[in-house]
């Protein structure tokens, strides 16, 4: 399953499901449908561990709805917790 987390930056919207649907349709265009993304989470940012890196494992986790693991890497764990109540909260959008 491909899922997608965006960051907006600052402008009119919500990411509601007018903006998820452009994206959505703007990787099958210029991409392929294949990478068409199933799963496109809005959300307000996405923390860095302490060397500066994204950890995908966590973000596979968050998308997948399975358990976390270790978030002691994390400059700030708590944004597990944002995006979580993210989703819970609706700003997700699936086929």
């Amino acid at each position: 399953m491909i899922a997608a987390f965006v960051i907006r930056r600052s402008g009119p919207g919500d990411g509601g499901p007018d903006v998820v649907q452009e994206l959505r349709n703007h990787v099958a265009k210029d991409i392929g449908p294949v990478a068409k993304p199933r799963q496109i989470m809005v959300v307000a940012e996405l923390r860095e561990t302490r060397s500066g890196k994204l950890r995908r494992r966590l973000l596979r986790d968050v998308a997948e709805n399975r358990e976390l693991g270790d978030v002691t890497t994390l400059a700030d764990s708590t944004f597990v917790d944002l995006i979580k109540s993210t989703l819970e909260s609706g700003k997700t959008d699936e086929d």
